[in-house]
């Protein structure tokens, strides 16, 4: 195994009334209030485990096109500097969603052009 899913990103209008949806209908909790542009829900045990979290992140309007989910990736077993090598091996390639380039993830797309973001942590098999 060489990732996980580890988080699901949906934006959406109101991040805490979805959190709070969300919250009650897969038993999560807050685990990360955001700044007011974002919050993070999950299984009570917090990031990494058996289940992904879910990034609420506030978009007033959807971007024409854009699929308002995304998922993001953790390498199981290397670090994100091999795990992105092989995934541009695999037939990933960059992608500009307007980064700086000091993020600790890489935005990346499949071969169909759905974008994915493999973070830095490295995260334990299941």
């Amino acid at each position: 195994m060489a990732c996980r899913i580890s988080e699901l990103v949906l934006e959406c209008r109101d991040p805490e009334a979805l959190a709070r949806f969300w919250c009650e209908v897969l038993d999560f909790v807050v685990l990360d209030p955001g700044d007011g542009d974002y919050v993070e829900i999950g299984p009570r045990e917090g990031f990494g485990g058996p289940q992904p979290t879910i990034v609420l992140i506030r978009r007033d309007q959807p971007e024409p096109g854009k699929p308002r989910l995304h998922i993001d990736v953790n390498a199981t077993d290397r670090d994100q500097d091999a795990e992105l090598e092989r995934l541009l091996a695999l037939g990933a390639r960059p992608a500009d969603v307007g980064q700086t380039g000091e993020e600790p993830w890489h935005v990346l797309a499949d071969p169909e052009g759905n974008e994915f973001c493999l973070l830095k942590a490295r995260l334990n098999p299941l």
